[in-house]
């Protein structure tokens, strides 16, 4: 079992920037990475960006890319989502998801999530 708390949610303003925390504990020696999703009103859930625990490996989807960087801190079991230049579109619940195993696989233990609003 995993358990996943996010913070650092808020709203804010276009062209803020916010730092989401996911703070994981549990098995953690069995999570191969973490990740986090969105889930905008309305619309489909979308994968942001993951992290491979062991290595740092990274993955960013396109529109996240050049404006979310994603992090880890391995002695703290935390994962952070930095995100600049916020625009209305990324208003969503952002939840943290870890996947176990040995490679790239649908997420298994989420997290209930840390709300972004950013107004216009």
């Amino acid at each position: 079992q995993v358990q996943l708390v996010e913070s650092g949610g808020g709203s804010v303003q276009t062209g803020a920037s916010l730092r989401l925390s996911c703070a994981a504990s549990g098995e953690l020696s069995a999570v191969y990475a973490l990740s986090w999703f969105r889930q905008r009103p309305g619309k489909e859930r979308d994968a942001v960006a993951s992290i491979r625990l062991s290595d740092g490996d990274t993955y960013l989807n396109n529109f996240a890319r050049g404006r979310f960087t994603i992090s880890r801190d391995n002695a703290e079991n935390t994962v952070y989502l930095q995100m600049d230049s916020l625009k209305p579109e990324d208003t969503a619940l952002y939840l943290c998801a870890a996947v176990m195993g040995d490679h790239w696989n649908p997420p298994d233990y989420w997290g209930k999530g840390t709300l972004v609003t950013v107004s216009s």
